[in-house]
């Protein structure tokens, strides 16, 4: 007979060939859910019937600040997008155009799915997100439309993403 008391790390769900934790690695993650009707005072955000969501303010709404807005204010993205190349300086502005109709996809149905900041750093541009869907979406988004090289680099040990695009023809 098999006990369940302590079940231990092979017990929970497998992806890949390796046991996941079952525990949330995001230090934003609220742990309890919020009271019904949440809004958040700086995004507008309302939280109702169980998820966050783009809505109208609700009449007598608790107020409290919601987990991509705490990322943005404590500038703590999740995810973290590198795009370089010479066909970025060619084009500079068709990649950033892909970039933000991406966002603007994902946050029409994911409020927390955020770009944080688009950056220039040297002969590279570094967009950082809220979250680590996000980023994924961005350079899958970009490898569709102007092919180049991308790579995904999940942390091991936390909730980040690293992708890097780049394209040199």
């Amino acid at each position: 007979m098999t006990s369940t008391a302590n079940p231990g790390p092979t017990s929970g769900p497998r992806r890949w060939g390796r046991p996941q934790d079952r525990f949330v690695t995001d230090p934003y993650k609220q742990m309890k859910k919020p009271h019904e009707p949440t809004v958040c005072p700086q995004c507008g955000t309302v939280y109702h019937e169980g998820r966050w969501h783009w809505a109208e303010r609700r009449a007598g709404a608790h107020e409290e600040l919601c987990q991509a807005c705490h990322r943005t204010n404590d500038n703590f993205p999740a995810g973290k997008v590198t795009l370089g190349g010479k066909f970025l300086d060619q084009h500079r502005d068709e990649i950033l155009h892909i970039v933000r109709r991406q966002e603007e996809l994902e946050k029409a149905e994911h409020p927390f799915n955020r770009i944080m900041n688009i950056a220039q750093d040297g002969e590279r541009t570094v967009v950082t997100t809220t979250d680590i869907h996000l980023p994924r979406r961005l350079g899958e988004a970009l490898e569709g439309a102007s092919h180049g090289d991308l790579a995904l680099k999940y942390d091991d040990d936390g909730y980040y993403l690293k992708v890097a695009w780049r394209r040199d023809d």
